[in-house]
């Protein structure tokens, strides 16, 4: 918990909630131990769409597909959205969500490895979504640089590892390490990208918010 408890469950107690698909998933997905943003995360991300409006978004990480249907439901405008997923269990599980609520159409869902496959997409995004594997967010990075659109978004999720990121390496356990070093270079990347004007924000599991210049 990087922020106070009590205080993050007041402020998701001020929230108005999600449609009935959204709120059956984040459900089913917290019982079965899918992970999936955090409630303040989703204001968060719904405050960022209201402002932005994007109409193309790119997505890593699509798990059960609730984040993309939730950027889906809460652009105000139309827009195109891809997604790459790499574990193959969930991406049924996605597709089945997306057919639900009447996005497939809307939500195109790429299968495999992110490295592989964002140097094969060319048009560019106005707003990019990465919550996939920690460890890899610093090799992602010059691949989402170069699809975002000029003053696009690019939001980063879980970089603060509830705190963790703060110990020191030794202070981890030794199977963390690696994801844990690797995310302090991302944060320092991001933050001091020449192309980037990036800020770090506890909320949730800790974001960054960017745009490129």
């Amino acid at each position: 918990m990087i922020v106070e408890e009590r205080l993050v469950t007041y402020i998701n107690s001020l929230e108005q909630g999600n449609t009935k698909l959204l709120e059956d998933m984040e459900k089913a997905a917290l019982e079965s131990y899918v992970p999936i943003i955090r409630k303040e995360t989703q204001q968060f991300l719904k405050l960022l769409l209201a402002m932005k409006q994007p109409e193309r978004i790119l997505e890593i990480g699509t798990a059960v597909g609730f984040s993309a249907l939730l950027m889906a439901e809460y652009n105000p405008v139309d827009c195109e959205i891809v997604t790459i997923e790499n574990y193959q269990k969930r991406i049924p599980i996605a597709r089945e969500n997306f057919k639900k609520a009447g996005r497939s159409d809307q939500i195109k869902l790429l299968e495999g490895d992110a490295v592989r496959i964002l140097p094969t997409l060319e048009q560019p995004f106005d707003f990019i979504f990465m919550d996939a594997a920690k460890g890899q967010y610093i090799h992602f990075l010059p691949e989402l640089i170069r699809l975002l659109k000029q003053n696009g978004t690019l939001v980063s999720d879980n970089v603060l590892q509830d705190g963790d990121v703060l110990e020191s390496r030794f202070a981890v356990t030794r199977r963390n390490r690696t994801i844990h070093k690797r995310m302090r270079e991302y944060l320092y990347e991001v933050t001091h990208h020449d192309s980037l004007v990036s800020v770090v924000l506890p909320i949730g599991d800790g974001l960054t918010v960017s745009s490129k210049k």
